[in-house]
């Protein structure tokens, strides 16, 4: 653990039980309620009576707040919090959805739940149709609407993109 992550008051490994040196700690209960400061000495005996672990959340201030929680639970936001780093880590996948300018209204529909499935999953969806005529005003004109339906679960950044041969638009997770 490097000096300045506690400095920081965040530590890849947080203090747990013994391994608090301090004194007397800000104390909260197992429900979130409030316990006051008390002598360390004190909340380890309360840790030991629940059954439960004394875990220190930051060293940044003096007394440290420190948290009565069971080992399962912490264990288990200590996962999910993991899970959430890698996904902030990687950002977003860009999954592509292809239509065609003259799509019927049954395909239309799957298409768009398709979309609204990804958003929700926190990716973002690339609406792309491909021109085989001139058919990019009709395009444009699908696209339009897909966007404007979808507004509900996603935010459109840049403007419709038309290329040669193809209408796309990009739209990000709310």
């Amino acid at each position: 653990m490097g000096r300045n992550e506690i400095e920081r008051g965040r530590c890849s490994d947080m203090l747990m039980n013994e391994k608090i040196k301090a004194s007397e700690v800000e104390l909260t209960g197992l429900q979130g309620e409030n316990l006051g400061i008390v002598s360390t000495k004190e909340a380890l005996r309360m840790a030991k009576e629940l059954n439960v672990d004394l875990i220190c959340l930051s060293l940044a201030t003096s007394p440290p707040p420190c948290k009565l929680v069971s080992r399962d639970e912490y264990q288990q936001q200590r996962v999910q919090e993991k899970k959430k780093e890698r996904k902030a880590a990687q950002g977003h996948k860009t999954k592509e959805i292809r239509l065609s300018a003259y799509i019927e209204q049954h395909d239309y529909d799957t298409k768009k739940r398709q979309a609204e499935r990804i958003l929700h999953s926190g990716d973002a969806v690339q609406l792309c149709v491909r021109l085989e005529k001139k058919e990019t005003q009709q395009a444009k004109e699908l696209i339009e609407q897909l966007v404007k339906e979808l507004g509900h679960c996603g935010r459109q950044e840049k403007g419709i993109q038309v290329s040669g041969k193809q209408v796309v638009a990009v739209l990000f997770p709310c």
